[in-house]
């Protein structure tokens, strides 16, 4: 082969070397360049801790510049001031949020109904559904608020009579039925979601009715009826409806540009799962029992180190755990006064007095201790039901050993010499002085005593001993 070939050959390869780089880089960069789509994950009870990984997400996502952050949504609800500062976060994001109710099965009811209205873009994968979205703490025990009804056309001599002034108390709107709390919350819940309806244009009058009347809506009939905007079944679908979509942020029109996106998990890190440990109700109960039980401990053996160390530690992560809960206050006072008769009991034993009160007093504080009617926020009766059978064996076993102790025979201290022996090492008579213990007491006696004489000790007298002759 010639020197000219060779070199013609090694120039083609250069060059398709040459081609296949650029083209490597073009597309590196072309995947550099593209949109991101932040997917958040929300499976539960909306509460403190997903409340608090929702809004680092979104945050995060800002940080990173992602073009759309998704909440795939399934939950039966949760508590109202966690939902408030996620929906607070979403209006006020820069980055456009989506709530996709999925997978099929899945629901968004109560709060996750006002995160569902409040968010940039509404989607549901089929066989989802919406709605149910009455406060519980009222409609929990009770039947829904009816629908305000338009009251009929009055006859025209009303109309006269109302002019004349005669019928003016016909035309004062009844009242709702309910107490005035209830009314109240009733109305501001669905001020609320139609005040996000109106934001989203979204369908107000079922906004209405779903915190009346608990309304519940299938995916196709959401959409048919504009609570939602888009079916989607998959996250590849949700992006496709989504892109070139207008939305408005913070008052001005934002177009969605996604194109070809890379869709980013976000993964729960170590502080969502803390306190999703802790927030749990009966985790956060439980804490609390021991802290106070290993404070109680600690008083009761005071230098142990360990119970007491252990006690604050879960004491002061327990009442964590219950200021981002909603808690009762009375129920929280009767749990206090409950633990502190017992420690009074376990330092001043009463004969089971305080014990038993203290019991009392803790089981009632524990029961009404969650202000909510939500069952994912409620406390377990059985973890209840353990504590106090705890509470209540210990000290019904303290108080046993209390009468015993009562009964038995004193055995220290000048007390336990009453009854015993003791022998005289010289005849006396009147007083002189006698062995007893394995110590030489001086003694008094109403008769003689002879050398080695055994006596019985009547009493103690200071250091001196009232002897008289065993029999």
């Amino acid at each position: 082969m010639s020197p000219c070939r060779v070199t013609t050959h090694r120039s083609l390869a250069a060059t398709w070397l040459s081609l296949l780089l650029t083209l490597f880089l073009a597309l590196a960069a072309g995947r550099a360049g593209a949109a991101e789509v932040r997917l958040v994950e929300l499976n539960d009870a909306i509460g403190p801790a997903s409340a608090d990984f929702f809004i680092r997400s979104l945050e995060d996502a800002d940080a990173a510049g992602a073009a759309l952050v998704v909440i795939r949504l399934n939950t039966p609800g949760g508590l109202d001031a966690a939902m408030r500062d996620m929906i607070q976060a979403i209006l006020a994001s820069p980055v456009p949020v989506a709530t996709w109710v999925a997978p099929g099965g899945a629901r968004a009811a109560s709060a996750g109904t006002y995160i569902l209205y409040a968010s940039h873009f509404a989607l549901m994968a089929p066989a989802t559904n919406v709605g149910s979205s009455t406060p519980v703490n009222i409609g929990g025990g009770s039947s829904p608020l009816p629908l305000p009804t338009t009251p009929e056309e009055p006859a025209p001599d009303q109309d006269d009579a109302t002019a004349d002034g005669a019928g003016s108390e016909q035309s004062t709107p009844a009242l709702e039925p309910g107490t005035a709390m209830e009314r109240k919350v009733i109305n501001d819940a669905v001020a609320y979601l139609r005040g996000l309806a109106e934001l989203r244009g979204r369908n107000q009058e079922w906004a209405e009715q779903t915190v009346r009347a608990a309304a519940n809506l299938t995916a196709s009939e959401a959409l048919e009826q504009n609570v939602i905007d888009f079916i989607a079944g998959n996250i590849d679908e949700v992006i496709a409806r989504i892109d070139g979509q207008t939305t408005l942020i913070n008052g001005r029109e934002v177009t969605v540009d996604l194109g070809d996106p890379d869709v980013v998990l976000v993964e729960p890190d170590w502080r969502h799962q803390f306190l999703s440990v802790i927030t749990n109700p009966n985790v956060a109960y439980i804490l609390l029992m021991i802290g106070f039980y290993g404070i109680i401990l600690e008083f009761y053996n005071p230098g142990m180190g360990v119970p007491g160390i252990t006690g604050v530690i879960c004491l002061l992560l327990g009442a964590y755990a219950l200021q981002m809960l909603p808690i009762n206050f009375i129920g929280l006072a009767l749990l206090l006064v409950g633990v502190g008769l017992m420690i009074v009991e376990a330092m001043n034993p009463s004969f089971g007095v305080f014990g038993l009160g203290g019991v009392v007093a803790f089981v009632l504080g524990s029961i009404v201790l969650m202000d909510t009617e939500l069952p994912a926020f409620q406390i377990s009766l059985a973890i209840i039901a353990a504590f106090a059978v705890a509470s209540a064996g210990l000290f019904v076993f303290t108080l046993s050993m209390i009468m015993r102790a009562r009964k038995q025979k004193v055995v220290t201290g000048t007390e336990s010499m009453v009854g015993g022996t003791a022998v005289a090492p010289h005849a006396f008579a009147g007083s002189g002085q006698v062995r007893a213990f394995g110590e030489i007491w001086w003694a008094e006696s109403e008769e003689p005593v002879a050398e080695g004489d055994d006596l019985e000790i009547l009493a103690v007298d200071g250091l001196t001993l009232k002897v008289k002759k065993q029999e």
